[in-house]
């Protein structure tokens, strides 16, 4: 039991204050996921903190709220090589703790929602392929995923792993010391250790290597907002978890169900930047919501 209590400690320490919830804030969720035959889920960093990921904005354990770090920017990583043997170093030293990491019970529950039909599609901010892991498949992940990486040049793609090959190739006997964690596969390490870091290149045509993921002030591909919108269309609910739905590219598929007319449903510790256009909100954690829901009188 004690050991137990430890991994669930460790699991929620990137998971911000919250609080308990009504037996009638569950009887609404729960009947609002039973009327469902089509329903669309929006998840963000909310749900993956409780696998123990730190995110950026959840207060008092957000990377914003306790590090100076901030993360990569998509200008920078363009035009910085520097900037580039940063990233690659940090993200050398964090990907075998960030590969890892596990689904909980809400990646869990969204799978057995659309393996019994009731889950039409699922759009993730999250790039940790942990509802791929619990077993989703009808998933966008809106913002790309840590596990593939591309080539900018010819456009080749490349498992994260196989990066962390060619990473080791290039970087015989290096070693670094992580000195804070930080979200998406990032770690903090010396200044010494980056500089002495060789970046790999691609090994079709000698080009920047990048993950396939959308950094801060990038833009989402047109066809995956697309893609979202006609989901999210023939959707007749939505539900919005552990996101405070603060980046655009969140904001606008949310917007488009509201102006669709389809019933928005919300769960998550914060306020929003759509709570004005939800038919509810549950301001608490969603893993022990959904703890509730499959197993009422629990707390998980």
């Amino acid at each position: 039991m004690a050991t137990l209590t430890s991994n669930l400690a460790s699991s929620f320490k990137y998971v911000p204050k919250h609080k308990e919830i009504s037996e009638k804030e569950i009887r609404r969720l729960k009947e609002f996921i039973a009327k469902s035959s089509r329903l669309f889920v929006l998840t963000g960093a909310g749900v993956s903190t409780e696998s123990g990921i730190k995110d950026y904005r959840s207060q008092g354990v957000g990377l914003y709220h306790t590090s100076q770090h901030r993360p990569m920017q998509h200008s920078e990583f363009i035009k910085s090589e520097a900037a580039r043997q940063r990233y690659w170093a940090r993200n050398a030293v964090g990907w075998p703790i960030f590969r890892e990491f596990q689904p909980n019970i809400i990646h869990s529950y969204l799978a057995t929602l659309e393996n019994q039909g009731t889950l039409h599609w699922l759009a993730t901010q999250n790039v940790d392929n942990l509802h791929y892991k619990a077993g989703s498949r009808k998933v966008t992940e809106l913002h790309g995923t840590v596990y593939a990486v591309v080539c900018l040049n010819c456009h080749a793609v490349i498992s994260r792993d196989a990066m962390q090959e060619k990473i080791s190739a290039s970087n015989q006997g290096w070693t670094a010391a992580m000195l804070e964690e930080a979200p998406d596969a990032d770690v903090v390490i010396s200044e010494d250790a980056v500089k002495s870091f060789v970046t790999p290149s691609c090994d079709n045509c000698g080009g920047i290597l990048k993950p396939n993921v959308v950094f801060f002030g990038g833009s989402v591909n047109k066809r995956i907002v697309d893609l979202i919108n006609s989901q999210i269309s023939v959707a007749d609910a939505l539900i919005v978890l552990g996101t405070s739905v603060q980046t655009y590219s969140a904001l606008r598929h949310v917007k488009y169900a509201n102006m669709m007319s389809i019933p928005i449903g919300i769960v998550n510790i914060g306020p929003t930047r759509v709570d004005s256009l939800a038919n509810f909100k549950i301001s608490s954690r969603c893993g022990y919501v959904f703890g509730k829901i499959l197993s009422p009188g629990a707390c998980v």
